[in-house]
């Protein structure tokens, strides 16, 4: 998964390169993450390093808040609660997995999927619902755990690559889309995917570092893979 991940990210920067040469005046992006992006007459400048020093602080502080709760998803869930984000429990997870889901935190949604997954965590129907944990009843692998927790504090601190929009690009352009698609998005699409790629690989970092400190890395990676982690 690494190395087509590192094959798609590779025609996202050729295709990059060719859309912002064609560029002859820009008058900026908006964006609602901490990554900063200046546009003008043919150039690009973008502040990756004090977005990875964000990053850098941001991943002190949860590895600080897992240790607090001891690791343990029922302790740090309580700790989501606090922070307004509702946690639900369902039956099954293939009531998400038909929605192209799975448990764990879900990012906002509108429309259909909005109404499905309100009416399966709430028992009525809205047609834009905020993000929320879905998780089945049950003890709750830690690891796997650990990703989403990441994902969702990451979220809540506005992290480029985080939004729905992102990470359904993301979905749709790892697994399903051709390289014509691919080659014809425009540079801001190319952004958004580029940063969903880097955010979910600095989750999966994320996971392997702090599970070094725990278990190993290796013993952390079986226990996802046998509990259906989807990274």
């Amino acid at each position: 998964m690494g190395l087509f991940k590192n094959i798609i990210y590779f025609i996202l920067s050729v295709q990059e390169k060719i859309l912002t040469a064609k560029l002859n005046k820009t008058l900026g992006a908006k964006t609602n993450s901490r990554r900063k992006r200046v546009y003008g007459n043919g150039y690009l400048l973008s502040l990756d390093s004090l977005a990875d020093g964000e990053r850098t602080r941001m991943e002190e502080e949860i590895a600080l808040i897992l240790k607090s709760s001891n690791y343990d998803p029922s302790e740090a869930l309580e700790y989501i609660k606090k922070h307004d984000t509702k946690v639900y429990y369902i039956e099954n997870a293939r009531y998400l997995h038909s929605i192209g889901e799975n448990e764990g935190f879900i990012y906002p949604q509108t429309g259909a999927r909005a109404i499905y997954l309100s009416l399966l965590t709430e028992k009525k129907a809205k047609l834009k619902t905020d993000g929320m944990f879905v998780l089945t009843k049950g003890e709750i692998n830690k690891y796997y755990f650990i990703y989403h927790f990441y994902n969702w504090y990451a979220f809540k601190h506005n992290v480029s690559g985080i939004d729905s929009d992102s990470v359904n690009m993301l979905n749709k352009y790892l697994y399903n889309a051709t390289e014509e698609e691919i080659s014809s998005l425009q540079l801001e699409d190319i952004y958004k995917l580029k940063d969903a790629i880097k955010q979910d690989k600095s989750a999966i970092e994320f996971v392997f570092k702090l599970c070094q400190n725990i278990e190993g890395a290796q013993k952390a990676f079986e226990k996802m893979q046998n509990d259906g982690a989807q990274l």
